[in-house]
């Protein structure tokens, strides 16, 4: 699983083994203690052998015999002990470096996984303070400061190369210092800059197949000097944190993405229908306020709030001219579902694109589903849709006035809309709502 893995499983079964040969040796003693006694008195041979011993009584040789059994049992518990407790010992230190490496792959977002990687590290070392580094263009930044009079330094920038940081990740070796004053490496301007006074130091790289990403950097070990184990430790923490750290990325770049395209989309949208400008924003505010109402689960608001603004995407593959035309129009859904649907990060979207036209009383289209079987997100986005189109300047209709929107929409509950859900976004609207 790892260096810092290997190593301590390689040295828990020399310590073991160690003790095991140690309870073998004690054993021998007594048997072999217990064997020459025998020897002595009841086989002639031996006994003329051993006439140059000096004669003991029978007791006394049982009684050294005794002592020297329960001396051995007791060494033989103690040493037992010592194992198990080994063992234990290991057992933890690798049922904490499980949790750690779960709870790292399990964060995706970068800020709170760098946060973490630096709680860590500093829990496990018992170091006074600490900064994860990462590289960007050639310099390295500070992305995370924990410690005393450190805050000042966040989002600085020092050249890879420069200082105990920049030689790691120059190199893509740890350091381990126990007095900065002695190395030439230590550049004094960052403690310049906080004040602070470091005198220990314990760096690691963070290391992908592309190279070092950054370095994890620990200050002051506060019971001592950094060890061994501790860079072991560390070491393995990297690893992982590295691992993470890329996994992070991609999922914000893949998020970036995301909007980016969503945007793009949304700008075709409205470049295309200009009657509709606007329009999709709009409906994903007003959707928006029935969410918060229910209490909907924030996860599920923001998927909602994508569904929102592609709900209309199909449009894009009708002729700009038969956007309105009835047989035409009814086609969006559809089409707009199966744009959407392969996408990975829009396939949970897909089916409220679908759905979103669909009637409360099962005449809406295209698949007239009806009530509870309509997605609660597109029982939404139809509410929120009719609303905009009613009073919006830009519709495609002749807008109404606020009060009026709102008395065609409880018209409507039961029928073209779910009732409950007219309710809560009757008690929740207000015309300063309104664009």
């Amino acid at each position: 699983m790892g260096k810092e893995l290997t190593s301590g499983k390689k040295s828990i079964i020399a310590e073991i083994k160690q003790k095991i040969r140690l309870l073998n040796a004690i054993a021998a003693f007594i048997v072999i203690t217990l064997l020459a006694v025998i020897l002595r008195y009841l086989y002639k041979p031996f006994t003329e052998a051993m006439d140059f011993l000096p004669d003991v009584s029978i007791s006394l040789i049982i009684a050294i015999v005794l002592i020297l059994t329960g001396i051995g049992f007791y060494m033989w518990r103690l040493v037992s002990k010592q194992i198990i407790s080994s063992i234990e010992r290991y057992r933890n230190r690798l049922d904490r470096i499980l949790n750690i490496t779960r709870d790292l792959r399990e964060e995706i977002y970068g800020d709170i996984l760098l946060d973490k990687i630096m709680d860590y590290s500093l829990s496990i070392t018992h170091s006074d303070a600490g900064s994860i580094l990462l590289i960007e263009d050639n310099n390295l930044v500070f992305k995370i400061v924990k410690g005393e009079k450190t805050v000042e330094l966040l989002g600085t920038t020092i050249p890879k190369g420069k200082g105990i940081a920049g030689w790691v990740a120059e190199n893509g070796n740890p350091l381990r210092i126990a007095d900065v004053k002695d190395d030439e490496r230590y550049n004094h301007d960052v403690d310049a800059i906080t004040g602070y006074q470091t005198r220990s130091v314990l760096c690691i790289p963070l290391v992908m197949k592309t190279g070092v990403i950054g370095v994890i950097e620990l200050l002051n070990k506060k019971d001592g000097f950094y060890s061994e184990k501790d860079e072991e430790m560390i070491a393995y923490l990297a690893d992982q944190a590295a691992i993470s750290i890329a996994r992070a990325r991609f999922y914000e770049d893949q998020k970036n993405y995301e909007m980016h395209l969503t945007d793009m989309l949304l700008d075709a949208i409205d470049f295309q229908i200009p009657e509709k400008m606007g329009h999709s924003k709009r409906v994903a505010q007003y959707s928006n306020i029935i969410a918060k109402a229910i209490n909907m689960p924030e996860e599920k608001r923001k998927t909602l709030y994508f569904a929102c603004l592609l709900h209309d995407v199909g449009f894009l593959k009708i002729k700009v001219e038969d956007n309105f035309k009835p047989d035409e129009f009814r086609k969006h859904p559809v089409i707009g579902y199966e744009m959407i649907r392969p996408i990975n990060f829009y396939a949970d979207i897909a089916p409220f694109i679908l759905y979103h036209h669909e009637r409360y009383d099962g005449l809406g289209y295209p698949t007239k589903c009806k009530g509870e079987t309509i997605p609660l997100e597109a029982r939404i986005i139809a509410i929120a849709e009719a609303f905009d189109a009613m009073v919006s300047d830009t519709s495609y209709k002749v807008p109404v006035d606020f009060d009026s929107a709102i008395e065609e929409l409880k018209r409507n509950a039961g029928t073209q809309f779910d009732p409950q859900l007219i309710e809560v976004f009757v008690n929740n609207i207000n015309p300063e709502h309104l664009p």
